[in-house]
């Protein structure tokens, strides 16, 4: 870790805080995608794009969307293209059908890639470019137009992507992941509805919900996080492990998945504001390289980053076990800390996480450590450093 990497980050930490980021204005409950709908129908939009993927498709989950808009005389058209992950060529597939439609707004539905690969094609459409143009920070880029009104409503709770300013997207090529950072890509509302996310099976609900809770407690242990983050943090936090086993057992309990939709969406306010960590680091490079979804490798990772980060931020992983209602009154800082990464392990187990990313090779080691270094360093606020030594000891952790 050099200093001007250090340096980087401190400035970053005094500034975020005085940066005004745009909040979508959000509609919450029971068809509350459909109130939405109004909203946009009022707002004269005439032709609007679904931007969704296949599956989720012809399940019918957007049926009442699009019903309901065609039912107010908006031209609608459905990119239903998406896939985890989404790479540049589908982005710019994206803008080709945006183009061709002529269309005046954007709608994303579904997960975290739909939604990411949305961000993606809007910016690239209003800014007439590739997607590897507009990686990284945008304090530290070009300016960038925003182009048109855009809208999303998550059908998981999981990435909090409705309300943050990044959007990663994937060189297939290469197997990285890239992000976008930048205000712009902040829709200007956003619905979180639990009828849309009732039908989402355990093996799915299980990582997009520890996705949140990563979100959450990366953004409170982050040495960015102030007062605000701080609150989102601990409010998601303790909603994350009180609603989650429930809407993983019972997956049509409204109020559980409304409940975690809500937790994610401010825990996406949290982790936009303070920035993640090393999880995300790491999780990233398995997802470029191994294929494994981003909530997964976020599931498996966070407990050994919290081993690893613990002796810089016991008492922040404590405040989290209280809030939390986990460990007994007159535990110390370190009992309680330990209390919490335990009850991110047993959560793990109870949802039939596994504990090892299970495609991983040794001989990748060097390489994951390098993306997930250049990736970390300089950006995020990590409350403890790994060296390489460090780095290759949680990896081999994490083998078979």
């Amino acid at each position: 870790m050099s200093v001007i990497s250090k340096i980087r980050v401190a400035i970053n930490g005094f500034a975020l805080p005085l940066i005004n980021f745009p909040k979508p204005f959000t509609f919450v409950g029971p068809d509350s995608s459909l109130s939405m709908c109004e909203e946009i129908v009022g707002l004269g939009i005439k032709r609007i794009i679904i931007i969704t993927d296949g599956p989720l498709f012809k399940l019918g989950i957007a049926n009442a969307v699009v019903d309901k808009l065609k039912g107010a005389g908006v031209e609608v058209d459905v990119f239903a293209e998406i896939e985890p992950d989404p790479g540049y060529e589908l982005v710019l597939k994206g803008v080709e059908r945006v183009k061709a439609f002529k269309a005046d707004a954007i709608l994303a539905i579904g997960g975290g890639s739909s939604i990411d690969g949305a961000k993606a094609v809007m910016m690239c459409h209003a800014n007439d470019c590739h997607p590897e143009k507009l990686t990284g920070i945008w304090l530290y880029a070009a300016p960038r137009k925003r182009g048109l009104p855009f809208f999303a409503i998550p059908t998981t709770a999981g990435t909090g992507s409705e309300a943050t300013i990044a959007a990663v997207v994937t060189n297939k090529q290469e197997g990285i992941k890239y992000f976008i950072a930048d205000p712009k890509v902040v829709p200007s509302m956003a619905a979180l509805d639990p009828k849309l996310m009732t039908g989402l099976p355990p093996f799915i609900t299980a990582p997009t919900g520890m996705d949140a809770l990563t979100h959450a407690v990366e953004a409170y242990i982050s040495t960015m996080a102030y007062a605000e983050t701080d609150e989102l943090a601990r409010m998601a936090t303790a909603s994350v492990m009180r609603n989650l086993p429930m809407a993983y057992s019972d997956g049509k309990n409204l109020q559980a998945r409304e409940r975690m939709a809500v937790a994610s969406c401010m825990a996406g306010l949290a982790f936009t504001r303070a920035g993640v960590g090393y999880v995300h680091a790491f999780a990233h490079q398995m997802g470029g390289l191994y294929h494994v979804p981003h909530g997964l490798a976020n599931a498996i990772i966070m407990p050994y980053v919290l081993d690893f980060s613990k002796p810089n931020c016991a008492h922040r992983l404590a405040d989290l076990a209280r809030i939390a209602g986990i460990g007994a009154a007159g535990n110390s800082d370190e009992q309680l800390a330990d209390a919490f990464i335990a009850r991110i392990r047993q959560m793990n187990a109870d949802m039939q996480i596994p504990t090892v990313i299970k495609d991983l090779k040794k001989d990748d080691f060097e390489k994951i450590i390098e993306r997930a270094f250049t990736e970390a360093h300089g950006t995020y606020g990590v409350p403890r450093y790994l060296t390489r030594d460090d780095a290759r000891a949680m990896l081999a952790k994490l083998m078979p």
